[in-house]
């Protein structure tokens, strides 16, 4: 997917966010932004969006001397996600369709995305997971994905975000861990998951986890390690979670299984729904 002129805000937006958490004064900040406006004005629009975002965040953190400055953050919601597990877990089990239930949880998961709205809190999290559970998913029926899984041998879970990946556990595990391997992001940007955040989030110590061995907020098939290549190209069935991931990957060679909230224009525009839309979407080349 192509950056689209409506990203450029948001790159805007995500500069000043983590300048901000990053402990910049107003000077420093507008020191800043006006390098990467700069550096905007000289980007190919025909990469996909975490291409650009991975160049502005490579500057921030440079500038700041900040390898994480979204750490507090990730905390945050890597607690709530543990602190919710039991309580997600229970109503999977109740449910009259637990595998659409533990979809539908992953999906709400997704709006933990720092990089699209930066305010976001606990109680979004808490209301985005109860309208999950009751509205419509659009796309592909989950049945689709469980005959998918349940016919594979080898499935690549691609996660997101952190604290996404506590509801994303829940799905794995239904799944089966020992068919899954989990692909987290190779070093921190924005709120993406790293090996650390599924640590923090309890992961089963018996389910596999790689990297993929860049700081793209997403899955930049060009620049990944040859560790995650093998399993991308190799595994029975791909999962991909969240917008960075779609923007990154849909174009790619292979058939995957997209979970994500359509949570800005550019990414309804390109899907054919409207923002705030749970999305299942299963893209064949």
């Amino acid at each position: 997917m192509e950056t689209s002129v409506d990203c450029i805000p948001c790159l805007v937006h995500q500069t000043l966010d983590a300048a901000r958490r990053a402990g910049l004064d107003d000077a420093r900040c507008e020191t800043l932004l006006r390098d990467i406006l700069t550096r905007l004005g000289q980007e190919d629009f025909r990469q996909p969006p975490p291409a650009i975002a991975r160049m502005i965040h490579r500057r921030i953190r440079r500038l700041t001397n900040d390898p994480d400055p979204y750490r507090e953050a990730k905390a945050r919601f890597n607690t709530l996600a543990v602190k919710l597990y039991d309580e997600l877990k229970v109503r999977i089990e109740k449910a009259d369709d637990p595998f659409d239930a533990a979809v539908r949880i992953a999906i709400a998961g997704n709006i933990i995305d720092l990089g699209v709205k930066g305010g976001i809190g606990q109680a979004d999290v808490h209301r985005v997971l109860e309208e999950t559970l009751t509205c419509p998913i659009h796309g592909e029926p989950t049945s689709l994905l469980r005959q998918a899984v349940e016919e594979a041998d080898d499935v690549l879970y691609i996660a997101d975000n952190a604290g996404e990946i506590g509801f994303d556990r829940l799905l794995i595990e239904i799944i089966g861990i020992d068919k899954v391997t989990l692909a987290v992001r190779g070093s921190p940007v924005i709120n993406d998951a790293t090996r650390e955040d599924a640590k923090a989030c309890a992961l089963p110590e018996t389910l596999r986890i790689i990297d993929n061995g860049t700081d793209v907020p997403g899955t930049l098939l060009r620049d990944c390690s040859p560790l995650f290549l093998d399993h991308f190209s190799a595994a029975d069935v791909v999962i991909a979670k969240g917008q960075g991931n779609y923007e990154t990957l849909s174009d790619s060679p292979r058939s995957i299984f997209h979970l994500l909230r359509a949570k800005c224009p550019a990414i309804a525009a390109d899907l054919d729904c409207r923002v705030g839309d749970n999305l299942l979407r299963f893209r064949q080349p």
